[in-house]
């Protein structure tokens, strides 16, 4: 699968189930190229905002995207940086 075709996926997954109202994935994979153990998978950031992470620890809204984000992690994800907000956070 592209890395474009990765981001899209990534997208797709997290409107769907978070929905959330601000949400950046930036793809480092080119900083990575070379890297060994990572299977072709790629490299990504995400910046999630939603009012699904409202009251909610760090390791909850975490759990709430890998949760989302399914079998790719094994698959399409070999890193995932993930900073995730409540809307409470950002207002």
């Amino acid at each position: 699968m592209s890395e474009l075709n990765r981001v899209e996926l990534i997208r797709e997954r997290l409107e769907e189930t978070l929905n959330p109202t601000q949400l950046e994935i930036v793809d480092d994979s080119h900083l990575h190229a070379g890297h060994s153990g990572h299977g072709g998978a790629g490299h990504f950031q995400v910046h999630i905002v939603s009012e699904k992470f409202n009251g909610l620890a760090t390791l909850a809204r975490h759990r709430l995207v890998y949760s989302a984000l399914e079998n790719m992690m094994q698959t399409e994800i070999h890193a995932l940086s993930i900073k995730a907000q409540s809307s409470d956070e950002t207002a």
